[in-house]
């Protein structure tokens, strides 16, 4: 066994709206939603349900009890996807829900001690393309590697190059895709700034995959790829995915798939011996007090710890999961009710890939691989 990465992978990442409100910098609260004209509204919604929250609160406050879980897992690197603008711009695009958070706010990030913040997403240019370069700006002024979105098109397909101990790298590639409600529009051209923009599962996508990829990997070298996909809603993953997925490994040199967009955490797959994760759910957000789809439990937020063996070829050494709950705006450690519910719901929607989940007495649920597949 060769150099082993250990990573931190999380699903989407919003600290706009009424978590920018809380921060020690809340930025313009107004909104150009139907039903909330402020986001200090979402501040109140959840305060009904949960309780008072501070303001102008530290910057590592969101985090609560995940740093120090994540402290005693030692990562070797932090990877989130940031769905959230930030910025400045009140030039809103008319999309109903628009997500920033004020540049003074950014901090947060540096305060959880974030390597890569992947943006290719339906929120990142909520703001213009101007609210896109400031956000991409802020990263480069906190020192964390964004990728996904950018300048121009080569810029958005730029990977961020991380490097672990003893030479070994992790090449973070980005994109984003229709069915998540990205437009096309959003794409990054030639002179145009936006993001990277896979318009299909077809193979002409996986082929564009592959050349980004190939124009970068060497030897020893770790090809993620944080693809924004999917609805926020459902459990289902189709036939057409689950094969884009395949090919993204087979065929595009993908060693790990790192899925976003689902509100709630899908399904995980071992496919011939490295990660896919459909869907990671989101990390932190201000739906505190928003009725609906309480079945999926999305106040549920996951951190994925994956262990990797670079010699291997990327290949999947361990996966724990760390359950937290959201409250009052801050990630809290679950309760072990919580933590069973999480094992049997993605035991449930993992086992078609011959996957399931064991919870230990700390509440940490461990991938554990059958031989058989349920089909």
């Amino acid at each position: 066994m060769g150099r082993i990465v250990k990573m931190f992978l999380a699903g989407d990442v919003m600290l706009g709206r009424g978590i920018d409100q809380i921060l020690p910098y809340p930025g313009d609260p107004t909104l150009y939603e139907r039903y909330m004209p402020s986001a200090e509204d979402y501040v109140r919604l959840a305060e009904n349900v949960h309780g008072h929250i501070p303001r102008q609160v530290a910057p590592a406050y969101v985090w609560g009890d995940a740093l120090a879980e994540l402290d005693r897992y030692a990562p070797d690197l932090r990877i989130v996807n940031l769905e959230t603008a930030v910025t400045t711009s009140k030039s809103h695009e008319p999309k109903g829900i628009n997500y920033r958070m004020n540049p003074r706010n950014a901090e947060t990030l540096r305060a959880f001690r974030i390597d890569c913040c992947t943006l290719a997403n339906n929120h990142v240019l909520d703001w213009g393309r101007k609210g896109l370069i400031e956000t991409i700006e802020s990263m480069n002024g906190i020192c964390i590697a964004a990728t996904g979105a950018g300048r121009n098109e080569a810029e958005a397909q730029t990977p961020a190059i991380l490097n672990v101990a003893d030479g070994v790298r992790v090449l973070v590639f980005a994109a984003a895709m229709p069915t998540s409600g990205v437009p096309a529009k959003w794409a990054a051209g030639e002179k145009k700034a936006g993001i990277s923009f896979l318009k299909d599962m077809s193979n002409t996508s996986v082929d564009a995959v592959a050349h980004r990829i190939a124009s970068l990997k060497g030897p020893g070298d770790i090809a993620a790829l944080s693809l924004h996909w999917g609805t926020n809603w459902g459990y289902r993953i189709s036939q057409k995915e689950i094969a884009f997925a395949h090919a993204l490994m087979d065929h595009a040199g993908v060693d790990l798939l790192h899925g976003h967009s689902s509100h709630h955490a899908k399904a995980v797959e071992l496919y011939r011996g490295k990660l896919i994760l459909y869907g990671c759910g989101d990390f932190i957000n201000d739906y505190e007090g928003i009725p609906g789809h309480k079945g999926y439990r999305s106040d549920l937020a996951l951190a994925y710890l994956a262990s990797l063996d670079a010699a291997n070829g990327g290949h999947l050494n361990a996966l724990s999961i760390i359950p937290f709950q959201i409250r009052n705006f801050q990630l809290r450690s679950a309760s072990s009710e919580d933590a069973n519910w999480l094992q049997d719901t993605l035991t449930r929607e993992s086992c078609h890939f011959g996957v399931r989940f064991v919870a230990s007495d700390t509440r940490e649920l461990k991938l554990v691989r059958e031989v058989a597949r349920i089909d």
